[in-house]
């Protein structure tokens, strides 16, 4: 027989496009168009509703960049349409090809309830399943004109006061139309047929059955007359699509979705109305299909519409109920996961569970996380402390170099817990479920042979307006289908629990879940990554303080909601495009003006706090909120310092330069302002290595080959310019207590002063660097080579650490070249090692060289600062100021402890004498990370402990204050079954033992 696919495969591509597509919508009459142009930011809707309408024509510009355009139809349906399904199609002016990231509108009736949204894929709102005629249509259309920015161009239309005032849409049609329902489903059947067809190998009979099908529907099909001729047409189709599938046929999980980003190319303002938008069309949906299943994390976004649209948030609690849908994640915003700290990560489950706990009665039990840029190690754990079991994710099929191993497994933190994990083959969470992908997720899944099933997500995320009744065609159709993988829509609980039968005995991975992108996350907008750092940082003071005064003191009131309230918007920011730095510069301008209302909320309730506690005095009083004693004022507590130890003297160094000692470091600074000696006088060693120099800002070209703020790619360091020239070197603080050396230099347009301090009786080097950062796609470090032989370096990370080799022998070590750390990252050999620490990086890269003497150089460097030029094109131009400290002969409680101490400065407040700490724990290695009262208002105290060395630890916790019982809990404060805990004493000490890494949540009932 001769080959005359691709004619017949032609000829259906141009008949459906051109011919039957067109049909759905057939004798349209046009409705009457006014509109009113919003001035500045979206009004509420009674305003929308109530303003003064002019007369628009279809063909008319409207919408300058972030505008909001309200348009008003009507119209009357026919008297001869009496009997037909009527539905308006009204299209803003939509790119096809881009369902997302463009102008979208929310239909509402005339008393402000919401209908539908309206987005490229999703332009029809129904009139009438059976129109009678005459039938009156009143709608009001918020029309957002968000600008396309996903060109990965250099754009200034990402900020409100530098984007443009002209209009960047048309109105494309508004029509009332009959539906043709038989139309409409042999498009389903044409396109589900076609797309499974082309995925078929060409000497599969099954193929060749479909094309004759196929070509028999379009001898079938009357050109000329589309609707009469449809039914026609997919009788030849019945055969082929009730053909069963395979009984060994791939098994789907669909699970309808929106990924929609609480903040990237839009402001969060912009979200809450996308968030609006994509929800109404999903209960809207879910009315007309009772078997669709809609999935959404996230709890930050439906408060957003609990507290702006309570009409819509009282529909979605009905679907909730009734099990359509579905939230799931248990965090309060997909958050970044790297530079989260340990105990925010544990607010975003507790806030977000407890939401939907609270709202829905739901207790969600998976994790959501498709889209955050890698994934820590210290979250398994994390998972099974909140009450969840499984773990989702999908962006690590983005990574560049390493393909991962596995789509089902069992993922083993740092601790050792163990989450079952699940990473959908189908490689996207926005599935169209069209043939190619589904072909994709049954060829692609790599446990074939001991597991059967995956998770897709479907539908249009990111202003696309979620799942679509094309959507729920194609997995009918594809239920039960010869070549197709088995689709079926339910919730994503109900495929873990069957996965996770299966193939109980999945294979395990150890430790972090490491992206191979987007490592340049971990670096752009410092401002942001600051802002997050202090903000969690202050939020521990105020917590422990107040706690602490709560207790103490008669008439102080523990400011839960105030607590809770800036606890919220610091976790919406850790949001994975906000702390990144991935959004354009609206979302970060605001997040810094975030930021500063925040710290200065904060260190009011915690200077009150402490105030309450010091009583009327003038003795000043250092108040220790780090969770070790320090200068001899223990962790938790208040007093006078002790004396600091042999005094700091310097000394001019032979050939230029300074020389400082304290009688544990001696350092020198060279004549060019560099570090090239810190002798550790203790333990006779050197830190720097030999012919090097510490400290060195160096400073690369940073042009990744795509995602600018997201990507460094490794040939950046192909070329370096170490910033050696000086302008200026000077001692400008010379005293027993401290000196401090201050180099001033000039580079590009840039300049950079650092103050060198070296402390009496301090066992660090302090350097804070101030930055005047004017460079454009340019990297700073700042590099430390030491003299350490070490295999691995240990980087902090939420309640522990993780190690990473410092070789490459592996294409996974390899891929390695920029990591990330929180408050420091450690070096070392046997016997000895450096820590290097910082206040508000997180990036760093770390390599190794063999020297002609035979010993290694270990590089440690941390990344300051970027400037890419997408999605902001001023990314970091300006000033900053950046923090970090070398620490020569520290090992890895040296590092938990000189870290805390950089990111929890002593607070002095005068007063009547010492405050004695509220709770005390005997063990060094046990770090408490947070002391508060219980969320529930009973006043019980709530401790969270963990294990920081990567060892078992024994400690005793003791309560100043008489206790009543003692009891282990999970992350949100519940009784959990543990061994950690032991039974208190009368004298309120509790015995805690714990495993490496363990977190420990211990709820103190007081008497």
């Amino acid at each position: 027989m001769h080959d005359d696919r691709n004619i017949t495969e032609h000829r259906l591509r141009r008949v459906l496009e051109q011919r039957v597509k067109p049909a759905v919508h057939s004798r349209a009459v046009p409705l009457t168009v006014e509109r009113w142009e919003a001035p500045g930011e979206p009004v509420p809707v009674t305003e929308g509703l109530a303003a003064p309408y002019e007369p628009c024509a279809i063909g008319a510009p409207w919408g300058p960049a972030w505008g909001t355009t309200w348009f008003k139809v009507t119209g009357t349906v026919p008297a001869d349409w009496a009997g037909r399904t009527v539905e308006a199609v009204l299209d803003l002016g939509f790119d096809r090809m881009m369902p997302g990231f463009q102008c979208e509108g929310l239909v509402h009736r005339a008393d402000g309830g919401e209908v539908k949204a309206l987005n490229p894929y999703n332009d029809w709102v129904r009139v009438a399943d059976r129109a009678e005629g005459g039938e009156q249509v009143e709608w009001y259309v918020e029309a957002a004109s968000n600008p396309v920015l996903v060109d990965h161009a250099l754009t200034y239309e990402g900020d409100l006061p530098t984007s443009g005032d002209q209009p960047l849409y048309r109105l494309a049609r508004m029509d009332l139309t009959v539906f043709e329902t038989e139309v409409w489903e042999l498009v389903q059947d044409l396109e589900v047929l076609y797309d499974l067809m082309v995925q078929l190998d060409t000497a599969d009979a099954r193929r060749h059955e479909i094309l004759r099908a196929l070509g028999a529907a379009l001898d079938t099909l009357d050109l000329d007359d589309v609707p009469g001729s449809a039914a026609a047409a997919r009788g030849c189709l019945t055969a082929v699509l009730a053909a069963p599938a395979n009984a060994s046929a791939h098994r789907i999980s669909a699970v309808g979705h929106a990924h929609i980003d609480s903040a990237w190319l839009w402001p969060l303002r912009e979200t809450v109305r996308k968030v609006a938008r994509t929800t109404s069309n999903m209960v809207d949906l879910m009315d007309r299909h009772p078997e669709f299943v809609f999935a959404m994390s996230q709890a930050q976004q439906l408060d957003w519409i609990k507290t702006y649209r309570p009409e819509l948030f009282e529909r979605i609690k009905k679907k909730i109920a009734d099990g359509q849908f579905v939230p799931v994640g248990g965090m309060w915003v997909e958050s970044d996961t790297n530079m989260v700290g340990g105990e925010a990560m544990v607010r975003q489950f507790l806030h977000g569970k407890k939401f939907f706990l609270d709202e829905f009665g739901v207790e969600t039990q998976n994790v959501w996380l498709p889209d955050s840029f890698g994934y820590t190690a210290a979250m398994p754990q994390i998972v099974g402390l909140t009450g969840s079991k499984w773990f989702l994710t999908q962006k690590i099929s983005w990574s560049q170099m390493n393909r991962f191993p596995h789509h089902t497994f069992w993922w083993e933190g740092i601790d050792g817990t163990r989450v079952f994990t699940h990473f959908p083959p189908v490689d996207t969470y926005n599935s169209d479920l069209g043939g190619a992908q589904l072909a994709h997720a049954a060829r692609n899944y790599r446990e074939k042979g001991h597991g059967s099933r995956s998770l897709v997500p479907f539908g249009w995320g990111d202003g696309g307006g979620g799942p679509t009744r094309e959507h729920l065609a194609r997995a009918r159709r594809q239920r039960d289908l010869e070549g197709s993988p088995k689709v079926r829509i339910e919730r994503p609980d109900a495929f873990f629990e069957k996965a996770h039968a299966e193939y109980e005995d999945a294979p395990v991975w150890a430790g972090e879940l490491y992206l191979e992108l987007h490592r340049g996350t971990y670096t752009s907008q410092a401002k942001t990554k600051q802002g997050n750092r202090r903000s969690e940082s202050l939020l521990r003071e105020a917590e422990l303080w107040a706690a602490t005064a709560a207790v103490r003191v008669a008439g102080y009131a523990y400011p839960y909601e105030v607590l809770e309230r800036i606890w919220k918007t610091v976790l919406l920011h850790q949001f994975h495009d906000i702390l990144p730095g991935s959004s354009i510069a609206w979302v970060h301008r605001e997040a810094r003006a975030t930021y500063a209302a925040v710290r200065e909320e904060l260190r009011a309730i915690t200077l009150a706090a402490q105030q309450a506690l010091a009583g009327q005095g003038t003795e000043e009083l250092v108040f220790n909120c780090a969770p070790h004693a320090r200068r001899g004022v223990p962790a938790g507590g208040a007093g006078r310092p002790a004396a600091a130890g042999e005094p700091v003297t310097v000394e001019e160094r032979h050939g230029g330069g300074h020389i400082l000692a304290n009688g544990r470091l001696l350092v020198e600074i060279d004549a060019r302002g560099l570090i090239v000696s810190v002798y550790d006088l203790e333990a006779r060693r050197e830190t720097v290595a030999p012919g090097t120099a510490a400290n060195l800002l160096q400073i690369h070209p940073d042009f990744p080959n795509m995602w600018d703020a997201w990507d460094i790619d490794a040939f950046y360091r192909n070329r370096v310019t170490d910033l050696v020239e000086l302008d200026r070197l000077e001692v400008t603080g010379s005293g027993p207590r401290a000196a401090t050396v201050r180099v001033t230099r000039s580079f590009g347009r840039s300049a950079a002063v650092q103050r060198i301090t070296l402390r009496a009786g301090a066992r660090t080097v302090d350097i804070v660097t101030d930055v005047d950062w004017h460079e454009t796609e340019k990297f700073l470090k700042a590099a430390f080579p030491l003299d350490v032989k070490a295999e691995r370096t240990a980087s902090e990370t939420q309640f522990g650490h993780v190690y990473r080799a410092t070789h490459t022998n592996t294409s996974w070590e390899a891929a390695k070249f920029e990591i990330c750390a929180h408050r420091w990252i450690h070096a070392e050999e046997p016997g000895w090692g450096v820590a290097l620490l910082n206040d508000s990086t997180y990036g760093h890269d770390v390599t190794r060289d063999v020297r002609a003497d035979g010993g290694q150089t270990t590089t440690v460097r941390l990344s300051l600062l970027r400037a890419p030029r997408y999605p902001d094109p001023e990314t970091d131009q300006g000033s900053h100021t950046l923090s970090f400290s070398l620490a020569p002969g520290a090992g890895i409680g040296d590092a938990v402890r000189e870290g805390h101490a950089l990111n929890l400065p002593e607070r002095v407040v005068p007063g009547a004498g010492p405050v004695a700490p509220l709770l005390a724990v005997d063990e060094d290695a046990v770090v408490v990370e947070a002391v508060k009262l219980a969320e529930d208002r009973s006043g019980d105290v709530i401790v969270r402990l963990y294990e920081s060395r990567g060892g078992r630890a024994r400690a005793t916790l003791t309560a100043a204050f008489p206790l009543a019982a003692a009891v282990e809990s999970d992350l949100l404060e519940r009784p959990l079954t543990g061994t950690a805990v032991g039974v208190p004493t009368p004298e309120g000490r509790v015995p805690l033992t714990l495993r490496p890494f363990q977190i420990v949540t211990v709820r103190l009932h007081r008497a």
